[in-house]
């Protein structure tokens, strides 16, 4: 990741079926066809297990409604949440997200363990700062705050990290998605330079 990609066009593909639109990013240039076959694919992957999540195809379905945010889309790293809102009756629906980051020059997807330093220790570092947030912000949690998992959902948002929970995970429904944003320079000492958050620090 050398950084000197600063950004990648994106276009829209839409799936549309009787109560059903879903738009689709699709990344069309700015790097290899290697690469951009890499992320495309990820990102088709990822709306596809949204809506077999979301119960597709079922006749129950009265609305489904699927959109994106691109979130940082500079400096070699794409980051980018894909959300799926799905009706199938009763007091409301249903929306999950799912958010993939990217080397744009290679089309490498990113877990969170990747953005920091090998044993740096990260989970217990972002645990104590996501706790520390909580408790500022009076969240009303349904339980024990569960902790950062092996897969844990995250987006990069120009100097943040930004690390969120499912619907119901940890907080009521009302209170919707629950995102921490942790500055890099926070974190500066365990990111891995060389990675996404690496990028952003500079």
């Amino acid at each position: 990741m050398n950084g000197q990609t600063l950004m990648v066009p994106i276009s829209v593909r839409q799936i549309k079926e009787p109560h059903i639109k879903v738009n689709v990013p699709v990344v069309t240039g700015g790097t290899s066809q290697a690469a951009l076959k890499r992320m495309n694919d990820a990102i088709t992957a990822a709306t596809q297990e949204l809506m077999k999540q979301q119960s597709y195809p079922s006749p129950d379905i009265q609305e489904m409604d699927g959109t994106f945010e691109v979130k940082t889309n500079q400096r070699g790293v794409l980051s980018l949440s894909l959300l799926n809102y799905t009706f199938t009756g009763g007091a409301h629906g249903n929306t999950l997200q799912k958010s993939l980051t990217f080397d744009v020059e290679t089309g490498r997807s990113y877990s969170l363990s990747d953005l920091f330093k090998p044993d740096s220790a990260y989970k217990k570092r972002l645990n104590t700062i996501i706790q520390a947030q909580i408790k500022a912000r009076k969240l009303p949690l349904l339980g024990e705050y569960p902790g950062i998992s092996d897969d844990q959902d995250f987006y990069i948002a120009d100097k943040a990290l930004v690390v969120y929970f499912p619907l119901y995970a940890i907080v009521p429904y009302a209170w919707g998605f629950p995102y921490f944003p942790i500055s890099v320079y926070d974190i500066e000492d365990i990111i891995d330079e060389n990675g996404p958050l690496g990028q952003m620090m500079y």
